[in-house]
């Protein structure tokens, strides 16, 4: 069995190892000069590849009951596969990383497994076309090969310097496959205002809840890092998939910033526990009063916005808006970050297109796709390569049979 897989990212590498295992001939084409390019850089360079918590609301897709089978199927084989390979995790706060810590590492493991189950390697072959009549014929920049069967695991749009510009959505819909809007996610917020400068550079724990006409949809809790213009971090990025497929509905997007979720009770009660801390320290400005729990910036732009100067004491200062913008501060989005900054691309191959059992197209036969060009992300903390590894594993197995 000649198989081909267009792409030599995570779920191109993991379904030619295990579809080589099986018996197959397999050649992947590979279009930049090294093996895992992405792959490498992931988790700043130390490769956060699985999660301890497995939920399908870490997941996402405009079917996503379609990807609940494969999941169930498949996410309690991912980490006995990687200790077959003789690699060993250290977990993280339920995030698993190489205990070398070096994505590198993992790239070079893998590599080393092709070599050994004799898999062809073909760099430099970027593919501008396939055909299926019986076999199929792919064509590249440079050559034309043929096969019986075509893995397709060329990533999606993001971080297109990588190799994945998307160029493969087009390939696809020609052939005949439905293409869920193609998106950024995981990636940086922009904002509407104009005050983003006076916050640069902080970071702060706080919870972000996503208001998407004027109903929250999704709330994220841990680090938010805040920029010249505008959101970053874990809980921004959790939430920008849903707020770029928000916008390209022309819906409006507001996330509401709690600066203090150590406090749980209501904004009423946090305004009774400000009055009691003033009382406690009434010889203390409202600036001094808030820092002993705001970083000093955030309490200056809280300052600008409420128009209220550095000496004013907590019963001359404008209450209600002062906690409303503690326990609720609006950020208004105008968009994200382009695919150049996303960590993943969200939309893609519908997976009523596919066979989720087989990861093979209905659309075309003996043609099996992987990883990010269907329509499924995740949410940070390894789950996009569980999904190419999950994805990668089925598809390998199934051309193999």
């Amino acid at each position: 069995m000649n198989v081909l897989v267009i792409g030599g990212g995570a779920s191109g590498i993991i379904s030619s190892i295990v579809a080589a295992s099986n018996g197959a001939n397999v050649t992947i084409l590979e279009r930049n000069n090294t093996l895992g390019k992405k792959l490498s850089l992931t988790g700043n360079g130390r490769c956060n590849f699985w999660n301890k918590e497995q939920s399908l609301d870490k997941y996402h897709s405009s079917n996503i009951e379609e990807f609940k089978t494969i999941w169930n199927l498949k996410k309690d084989e991912i980490l006995p596969f990687f200790h077959n390979l003789g690699i060993i995790e250290k977990e993280i706060n339920g995030y698993y990383y190489p205990f070398s810590n070096q994505a590198l590492n993992i790239v070079k493991i893998l590599e080393n497994k092709l070599h050994k189950l004799n898999v062809t390697i073909k760099y430099n072959e970027f593919v501008t076309k396939i055909i299926y009549k019986d076999k199929f014929k792919v064509y590249t920049s440079n050559n034309i090969y043929t096969a019986d069967k075509v893995i397709i695991a060329t990533g999606g749009a993001s971080f297109p310097k990588t190799g994945s510009d998307g160029n493969m959505y087009k390939v696809l819909k020609d052939m005949g496959h439905d293409i869920i809007d193609v998106l950024p996610s995981l990636v940086q917020v922009v904002g509407k205002d104009s005050f983003y400068k006076y916050w640069e550079g902080v970071r702060s724990f706080g919870k972000l809840s996503l208001m998407e006409d004027k109903k929250i949809i999704k709330e994220e809790i841990g680090e938010i890092q805040f920029t010249n213009y505008g959101l970053s971090g874990v809980c921004t990025f959790n939430l920008s998939g849903l707020i770029a497929k928000g916008l390209k509905k022309n819906k409006e997007e507001i996330i509401l910033i709690d600066l203090v979720p150590w406090f749980k009770g209501s904004s009423k009660e946090f305004l009774n526990w400000l009055d009691n801390e003033e009382k406690l320290l009434s010889n203390y400005s409202l600036l001094e009063i808030l820092e002993g729990f705001l970083n000093i910036k955030l309490i200056k732009v809280i300052f600008k916005l409420a128009n209220i100067k550095d000496d004013t004491t907590w019963s001359n200062a404008p209450k209600e808006k002062i906690v409303k913008l503690l326990k609720n501060f609006p950020f208004k989005v105008k968009e994200t970050l382009s695919f150049d900054k996303a960590q993943v691309s969200s939309g893609g191959v519908s997976l009523k297109n596919v066979n989720m059992k087989t990861m093979e197209s209905k659309i075309v036969p003996n043609l099996y796709l992987t990883g990010e060009i269907l329509d499924i992300d995740g949410d940070c903390g390894g789950y996009n390569l569980g999904i190419a590894w999950i994805t990668g594993i089925t598809a390998g197995e199934s051309v193999s049979k």
